[in-house]
């Protein structure tokens, strides 16, 4: 079994103690139940755009231990500042170190879109996303069938949440064009080996449709590699490891956002 395989298998485990603890009826009473979405898209469309989605997690399964005292508030706040499109916010506690409650500070202490990135295998989650205040979700296609895509797909929209669709492979991503996703990002990381080449998104950029707004991820440490895969016709550079390894992950993430800007 890879490491994909066990997360997916334990998040299994995990959605069906959490649905008895706090059930379907008691999300929708949540107080982000009914405020409306920011819309991620939009904004990676705009010409003055950065497209960095700055990412906040505490540890990885590759990486093991990398931010574990992040001060959730600050760090979203000066991501917001440092001119970021998008946050993104772990909430897997088991092999991330996240949790639902990072995400509600975040959306608190800043009004930029934030993307759930957890790994999604019930529609459950989807309910949870809106609960907690999330814009976004993420759906690996590497974990789901085409058809769950649809259906999770389908119940994001009805609740006013986009849609990142990850791909990692040529495979996934031409067995979901039809999907109804959002926004289709290219995870350089190899999630099943951690094996990680940018040219994976070099390589698939030409296969992905103009319907769906065009994300890289992962493996993205340098402002030449952004203005390469913008030029190649991507949107959106989701960003986390490069900005957590450092003490105060904002300011690494102004200092990028400056240079990027700086060209």
């Amino acid at each position: 079994m890879n490491i994909l395989d066990t997360i997916t298998a334990h998040k299994r485990r995990e959605v069906d103690v959490n649905r008895q603890r706090v059930p379907v009826s008691q999300l929708e009473k949540s107080n982000f139940f009914e405020r409306t979405c920011l819309s991620l898209t939009k904004v990676l469309k705009q010409e003055t755009s950065s497209g960095i989605i700055a990412e906040i997690k505490r540890k990885s399964p590759s990486q093991g231990i990398i931010h574990p005292n992040v001060l959730v508030s600050q760090v979203a706040e000066g991501y917001v500042h440092a001119g970021v499109s998008g946050l993104s916010i772990l909430t897997d506690l088991e092999f991330f170190g996240g949790t639902n409650e990072d995400l509600i500070e975040a959306r608190n202490a800043s009004a930029a879109p934030i993307l759930r990135k957890d790994f999604i295998v019930d529609e459950y989650q989807v309910i949870e996303a809106k609960a907690i205040g999330a814009d976004t979700i993420l759906l690996i296609a590497a974990s789901l069938s085409p058809h769950q895509i649809k259906e999770f797909t389908s119940a994001a929209h009805q609740l006013g949440l986009e849609v990142l669709l990850e791909v990692h492979n040529e495979e996934e991503l031409l067995a979901n064009l039809t999907s109804g996703a959002d926004m289709l990002g290219v995870n350089n990381r190899n999630l099943k080996t951690f094996e990680v080449s940018v040219e994976v998104s070099r390589k698939l950029i030409e296969m992905i449709p103009d319907s769906f707004v065009k994300i890289s991820e992962s493996g993205i440490e340098n402002v030449n590699t952004v203005r390469e895969l913008r030029a190649l016709g991507y949107r959106g550079f989701l960003m986390g490891q490069n900005f957590m390894k450092h003490e105060k992950p904002e300011e690494a993430c102004r200092k990028f956002i400056d240079e990027l800007n700086a060209w």
